[in-house]
């Protein structure tokens, strides 16, 4: 860290908070050599997730993207939003405490599933619906009867 006004690395911090919003740090410091002061903000730099789809094409995690889906399934349900929001943040935190850097649409689908199966029956049904891409009644069939075979 230099001062941005003589470039000096003497420097002081004065004071450190932290920023809820940004989930950063900030610091007041104060240059040795001429004495100017001046803030910084410090940030975690986290690792970018890349999805890896079923035809084999890799597009950014998209957190927004996953909440869609997740709100989509659990329409007309009795799941809170506060609920999908835990769900979101579960997957999510799981994805990069993999510490991957790729991580396949199956993986995220299955993560996804397995938490809907617990919250909201019809929810996991929908997602799967989707997320298996059922191509017929008796598809659709199998998944009702495994989800009734866990109760």
């Amino acid at each position: 860290m230099q001062c941005p006004y003589c470039s000096s690395a003497d420097l002081k911090v004065l004071d450190s908070r932290d920023v809820e919003e940004t989930n950063s740090v900030r610091r007041r410091r104060e240059c040795d050599k001429c004495g100017k002061r001046f803030t910084t903000y410090e940030r975690v730099e986290e690792v970018e997730v890349w999805v890896v789809k079923k035809n084999g094409t890799r597009q950014r995690f998209d957190r927004a993207k996953l909440r869609g889906g997740i709100e989509k399934s659990c329409e007309k349900t009795s799941v809170p939003h506060e609920k999908i929001e835990q769900i979101v943040e579960e997957v999510e935190r799981e994805l990069r405490a993999k510490e991957k850097t790729e991580v396949k649409s199956k993986e995220i689908g299955e993560m996804v599933m397995g938490k809907l199966a617990s919250v909201d029956k019809v929810a996991y049904i929908r997602f799967a619906s989707v997320y298996r891409s059922f191509a017929d009644v008796s598809s659709f069939k199998k998944e009702l009867e495994k989800l009734l075979k866990k109760k």
